[in-house]
């Protein structure tokens, strides 16, 4: 008799199921950025598991930052739109230590055909509609941030340069207050560059001068591209700071 090969059935712990429901449901914008998600207790008899089978989701979920435990009050869906989360995607940081806030002018903000390099780049076809947008941010006065940031225009109808600068927080949570967006995680590529004409007009920088150039492209949920940035730094009082675990 000649061997049977029996196809070999997928298997994953019941928490990560759990935890892929609990990401469908953000997915499906039940619990909205800022909310506080069910209690353990009351997921764990939705699923009908046990609360520490919910408890190593929800665990699982923090670690990925895509939901906040907060000591005594539960849950919540992590939004951009506080304090701590503002600037979690940026990592430059001023040589002195003070605190950093940056203040955004807009310059520009166009809708464009996409090209085949950024459609690939956000999972589009050559010729969508996308919008581009022009940047800069100050500390302190002085502009040491240059930005071209390309968006998908159906997932963001309607934007103008208008609203982006009526907008006075940080632009991550205006994707998420406006458009129902919430950028989850982002990968970048960073090198360094000499400023050119324009660039050191927008900096105020001598043309030439050394600045880092930091390529990203930032995902929501489900591992969706939905926003591509190039950031100039100018990094003559400002650092680069990553921390490894």
């Amino acid at each position: 008799m000649s061997e049977v090969n029996l196809p070999i059935a997928s298997f994953s712990p019941l928490y990560e199921q759990i935890k892929a429901m609990i990401l469908a449901s953000l997915q499906a914008s039940e619990w909205l950025p800022g909310m506080a998600i069910p209690s353990e207790m009351e997921l764990a008899a939705r699923y009908a598991v046990s609360q520490g089978t919910v408890r190593k989701a929800i665990d699982e979920l923090a670690a990925q930052n895509l939901l906040v435990r907060r000591q005594g009050k539960g849950t919540f869906v992590a939004t951009h739109q506080e304090d701590d989360w503002q600037y979690r995607f940026l990592r430059l940081a001023p040589d002195s230590g003070e605190k950093f806030h940056l203040t955004s002018q807009f310059l520009a903000c166009d809708q464009i055909k996409a090209s085949s390099a950024i459609a690939n780049l956000l999972k589009l076809k050559a010729g969508d509609s996308i919008i581009h947008v022009d940047r800069v941010q100050s500390f302190a006065g002085k502009p040491i941030v240059f930005e071209e940031i390309w968006l998908p225009g159906a997932r963001f109808k309607g934007l103008d340069l208008e609203a982006l600068n009526a907008w006075q927080g940080p632009m991550y949570a205006f994707y998420e207050s406006q458009y129902a967006t919430h950028m989850v995680r982002a990968e970048e590529k960073i090198k360094a560059l000499a400023a050119d004409e324009k660039l050191a007009k927008h900096l105020e920088l001598s043309e030439g001068a050394p600045l880092l150039s930091v390529e990203r492209v930032a995902y929501t949920y489900g591992n969706k591209p939905v926003e591509i940035r190039h950031a100039r730094y100018d990094t003559s009082k400002q650092h680069y700071e990553n921390k490894l675990n």
